[in-house]
């Protein structure tokens, strides 16, 4: 067998710079497999955290007739005396976190202009507002006690030409039905680096989106962040009530989990172009070896080498252009992965409907999918040296003899 892998060294060796851009583009080909899949593990990942830390929490308590989709306002829908069920949920163990939050939709407008805008009524000391509170870029977070001021974010305040201190006209829908207006100022602009949702979301103190809203000592939801996202399951447990609906994080971000599995579906196919690519460029490069060393397969059959120690020639010379491929897509993949976990894809405004995702995407490599598209990349290599094997194998000797040089 060593014998073999020196024959075959030697071989590749008689034309290196082939040799070396074959190698060559089955490191390319994994190289660009571990930066793809890096990067839809990262994008997932970052969109499911964000989710949770700006939107969802891990669990969300709501009155059992709530409907999210159409944010109503009525107080049947609503939890009454939030403060007192998210003190009992904060008790515990596992939360970290509860707090009540109050929802509605409304439309900012000055001058001639208006945006459409979701108000999230907070209570400004929370925990929960982190995410905000540390992405505050100019003015100051709200307080309790406030009755006039808001918080907007970053986008809008760029498209309505808004800055701290300004006034602004915030309509909403109460829970009457009826709509009522009522002037604010900017005490501070956010931002969170997620354009989706800084883009539409208005912050007012929990006390005067209540009495803006009609809506009375009530809230839309009670917010839950947890120690372990594990103990999801058992804090769910604990908190069955006939009046209350709980949602866990998994169920509220169902949208993200099917486009991450409609993604890895779609990055099967990708894959396999890339490979059968990288296997098409090793497939023609041992057809070459074979048609130019012709006579020497036939005077090594000649001498009395078997078919299958030919065969297994090639395949070693296969298993050397993957090893080499391999260790080069590990080098260039782990560099260009490397720098783009620490800077990350600048992707600014885009993103999918209903799924939150960071203007800045960072990598996230597993040792799992390193592992599974090594494997591969190695495996396919071997395949596509199969062919040109057996068709050296299956030569003739006396045909192979006389071969023209």
């Amino acid at each position: 067998m060593i014998q073999l892998f020196k024959m075959a060294f030697r071989d590749l060796g008689r034309n290196w710079r082939r040799s070396f851009f074959s190698a060559l583009a089955v490191g390319m080909a994994l190289a660009l497999l571990l930066l793809f899949a890096s990067f839809i593990q990262g994008e997932m990942g970052m969109a499911i955290d964000t989710a949770i830390r700006l939107q969802s929490g891990h669990l969300q308590v709501r009155a059992k007739s709530y409907d999210e989709s159409k944010t109503s306002l009525k107080w049947e829908d609503l939890i009454e005396n939030p403060d007192q069920v998210a003190a009992q949920i904060a008790a515990l163990a596992p939360v970290k976190v509860a707090t009540p939050r109050l929802f509605a939709t409304g439309f900012v407008s000055i001058s001639n202009e208006s945006a459409g805008v979701r108000i999230y009524g907070i209570d400004p000391l929370s925990e929960a507002n982190v995410p905000y509170r540390e992405g505050m870029i100019s003015g100051d977070f709200l307080t309790p006690d406030d009755r006039e001021g808001v918080l907007i974010g970053k986008p809008l305040a760029d498209k309505l030409g808004l800055k701290v201190g300004d006034s602004i006209s915030l309509s909403v829908n109460t829970s009457n039905g009826d709509v009522d207006e009522q002037i604010f100022t900017i005490r501070g602009i956010y931002s969170t680096k997620t354009n989706g949702f800084d883009s539409a979301i208005v912050f007012l103190p929990l006390a005067k989106a209540q009495a803006f809203t009609q809506a009375g000592n009530h809230a839309s939801t009670v917010f839950v962040l947890l120690k372990d996202s594990s103990q999801t399951d058992a804090i769910v447990a604990a908190l069955q009530n006939p009046n209350y609906q709980v949602l866990t994080w998994v169920k509220m971000n169902d949208l993200i989990v099917q486009y991450e599995d409609l993604a890895n579906s779609y990055m099967v196919f990708f894959y396999l172009i890339v490979l059968g690519i990288s296997a098409t460029v090793i497939i023609n490069t041992l057809i070459m070896s074979v048609f130019e060393r012709t006579r020497e397969i036939g005077i090594l059959a000649a001498i009395g080498m078997k078919g299958r120690r030919i065969m297994a020639l090639f395949l070693a010379e296969s298993t050397l252009l993957a090893i080499a491929g391999i260790i080069l897509g590990l080098i260039l993949g782990g560099l260009v992965v490397a720098y783009f976990t620490k800077y990350g894809f600048y992707i600014g405004n885009f993103g999918v409907t209903g799924i939150l995702l960071n203007d800045i995407i960072y990598t996230e490599l597993t040792l799992n999918d390193a592992v599974n598209l090594t494997i591969a990349a190695f495996v396919v290599t071997l395949l596509a040296g199969l062919y040109p094997a057996v068709l050296a194998a299956r030569m003739e000797p006396v045909e192979a003899l006389r071969a023209e040089k």
